[in-house]
């Protein structure tokens, strides 16, 4: 039924709750995974080439590889393939991109990320990656 499952995250508990999921269906269906981490545009900015913000960005850039490293090492232990990537732009974007790019059948992510906004069902990111694609979404 899935053969690739997109699985993005921000290291949040709300995102991590979406990764457990992704995990578990993948390993269910047998379908390969795609871990994702957005260095979020919104929060961090847009920084200019050898400037204080592109260092900041190299550093959550390689806080997020890393985080993405230990994902993908226990989903492996679970027998499954995975790729993991980084990109740098606004999170809805790039997860509906990067979907259609890999020919995702699912896209398995958290209700909610770091911002945890409970005013309203979904955080921004859900809402728009739901808005923005065809590919089914499982919002956990």
């Amino acid at each position: 039924m899935y053969d690739t499952i997109l699985i993005p995250t921000d290291g949040s508990e709300q995102a991590n709750r979406g990764v457990e999921q992704g995990l578990s269906l993948a390993e269910n269906y047998g379908a390969d995974v795609v871990l994702l981490y957005v260095v979020d545009e919104r929060r961090h900015g847009r920084p200019p080439a050898l400037g204080s913000t592109e260092i900041e960005h190299v550093k959550v850039e390689d806080e997020a590889i890393e985080m993405l490293e230990e994902i993908a090492d226990r989903a492996r232990g679970r027998g499954l393939d995975v790729d993991r990537e980084c990109h740098r732009g606004l999170p809805w974007e790039e997860i509906t991109s990067l979907a259609k790019q890999r020919d995702t059948d699912l896209i398995v992510m958290g209700r909610r990320g770091a911002t945890d906004d409970r005013r309203t069902p979904l955080g921004s990111v859900a809402d728009r990656v739901m808005r923005h694609t065809d590919i089914p979404v499982q919002a956990v």
